[in-house]
């Protein structure tokens, strides 16, 4: 996973004093397109029932060795159109609001697929990894 810019920004300030940095509710999201670091670029879904899916505390574990992973599945609705016509969806993407909202991390999923009417799309436990080196 990257970190977008505003989650780098808002780390190295937190980290030096400059402001306090709350963490967030945590909502995955899937992109079509390849996000920029500076977040824009992200093509997500807006038809089929799609909605990112929020991600509490609890469903992440510990950080240990400068990385962690979700600790429960990340499940979406079930898609009730196809999502995106005719394109793979290929990065995951992590915001802290349901809908808009700061973007924080991305990562290019392991396989690209669509999503198809009937589908639910979902990242099994231990499946979302982020690292920080």
């Amino acid at each position: 996973m990257s970190f977008f810019n505003y989650l780098e920004n808002s780390v190295l300030d937190h980290v030096v004093g400059k402001t306090a940095y709350t963490s967030p509710t945590v909502y995955i999201g899937l992109s079509s397109t390849t996000p920029a670091e500076d977040g824009t670029n992200v093509t997500e879904p807006s038809t089929g029932s799609y909605a990112r899916v929020s991600t509490a505390a609890g469903d992440w574990n510990a950080a240990a060795a400068g990385a962690t992973a979700n600790a429960n599945a990340v499940t979406f609705a079930q898609a009730s159109a196809d999502w995106v016509a005719g394109a793979d969806l290929t990065y995951l993407v992590a915001y802290d609001a349901l809908t808009v909202g700061n973007e924080l991390f991305y990562g290019l999923l392991t396989v690209a697929k669509p999503v198809l009417n009937g589908d639910t799309a979902s990242f099994p436990a231990g499946d979302i990894d982020i690292t920080l080196d």
